[in-house]
């Protein structure tokens, strides 16, 4: 394949449905060391390739450019969440919040955004699995409050009023006064 300009790249991403060029593109893209997330977030929303697909690319792009991987991460799981949360019930999306929290653990970002993935309708993610994402947050965050207060509703979800009271006050109070 002759060598592609970054627009030609871009086109690629957006529009073609054979695998077989859009992953020629991508080799391009990471050969000229592209670092442009903008270009990437292309190719993650490209509706002909399958999840498996998309998190190859995703995990090449965080190697490749690991000043990228947390912003990667995110749009990762914003592309799941939107786009294929009917088929796995977004395990994918809080999958890749865990990556991007797993990068920059003080950002309150993905540990919200698992949170309020949640569906009480369908009990999906797993009400666990986001308490114990969440709580493994609260320590990590600059301001664990709003996460406090996740945790408080998904606790309620669960039945466990007295886990529920005790993140409502938490989040009331936000960070308790460091020890002298």
């Amino acid at each position: 394949m002759s060598p592609l300009t970054p627009e030609e790249i871009q086109k690629c991403f957006e529009s073609s449905r054979d695998f077989n060029e859009i992953f020629d593109a991508f080799e391009q893209a990471l050969a000229r060391k592209i670092e442009d997330v903008g270009l990437y977030r292309t190719l993650f929303w490209n509706h002909s390739l399958t999840p498996d697909e998309i998190c190859l690319f995703g995990e090449k792009v965080a190697r490749a450019f690991p000043p990228l991987a947390y912003e990667t991460y995110l749009w990762l799981a914003r592309v799941f969440e939107t786009t294929y949360s009917m088929f796995d019930n977004f395990k994918l999306a809080v999958e890749y919040y865990a990556k991007a929290a797993a990068v920059r653990p003080s950002e309150q970002d993905p540990y919200i955004r698992a949170a309020d993935c949640y569906d009480a309708d369908l009990n999906i993610p797993a009400v666990d699995t986001l308490i114990d994402f969440l709580r493994l947050g609260e320590d990590l965050v600059d301001d664990p409050q709003p996460l406090h207060q996740r945790l408080a509703y998904l606790y309620s979800v669960t039945g466990d009023h007295e886990k529920s009271e005790y993140y409502r006050r938490r989040a009331g109070e936000g960070s308790p006064p460091s020890p002298p």
